[in-house]
């Protein structure tokens, strides 16, 4: 697969951020997931921080900002997709809520339409961001898609399964939240008590699975 054209910007004095636009991709975030294992080896660079088709690079002060920002498009050039794929984790979700109601409503579908058109993919962790272990998950039915809300929520608890925009998510802290809540899970996403306190990273697959209804 030929790189895409990305651009990248200053974010700062030692700091740069290579974004591409575009529809969420798997290919294109395979190239992101290599560009950063790529980016980790550079000499001067002291930090990567992916997202979804972006790639933030902080590196040493001292170093060249234009040098470094044309060694880091020349990389992108160059970088072919990662190969393989995650571990495949299931997360059982017990549907129901205000939002579920109103998210099938939103696309003229039934309650039990909703629930089978989220739990048939299989999704793929594109990066982790917004909170410690939230997964940005790629993968939607695009029948699912709903805008974020308008209005935020100041309160969404742990382990709410959510929905905004053209991505699937679980709130791994309670946070304020944007994201349409269509069921809760008891799986925890993040504990600093583990030795991996993520419980997932990128590239990982997921499957949501029933564990129980009441809508």
């Amino acid at each position: 697969m030929t790189s895409p054209a990305a651009h990248v910007s200053e974010m700062g004095e030692s700091a740069l951020l290579i974004q591409s636009g575009g529809p969420m991709s798997l290919d294109v975030q395979r190239l992101y997931w290599a560009l950063d294992r790529s980016c980790r080896d550079l000499p001067g660079v002291t930090e990567t921080v992916l997202g979804v088709h972006s790639l933030l690079v902080r590196f040493d002060p001292q170093a060249e900002v234009a040098e470094t920002a044309a060694r880091l498009q020349d990389l992108w050039n160059e970088t072919r997709p990662a190969d393989g794929q995650g571990r495949l984790v299931e997360i059982p979700v017990h549907y129901g809520g205000e939002d579920l109601t109103e998210l099938a409503a939103c696309h003229d579908l039934r309650i039990d339409e909703v629930i089978a058109l989220h739990t048939a993919p299989i999704y793929t962790v594109f990066a982790l961001g917004s909170q410690p272990g939230f997964p940005y998950l790629g993968g939607l039915d695009p029948r699912l898609a709903t805008p974020r809300r308008s209005s935020p929520r100041q309160r969404v608890d742990e382990g709410s399964v959510v929905i905004g925009g053209e991505q699937a998510g679980v709130i791994a802290r309670t946070s304020p939240s944007g994201w349409h809540i269509i069921g809760a899970t008891q799986v925890s996403l993040f504990d600093h008590a583990r030795d991996e306190p993520a419980l997932l990273q990128p590239g990982d697959r997921l499957r949501f699975s029933v564990e129980e209804v009441s809508a």
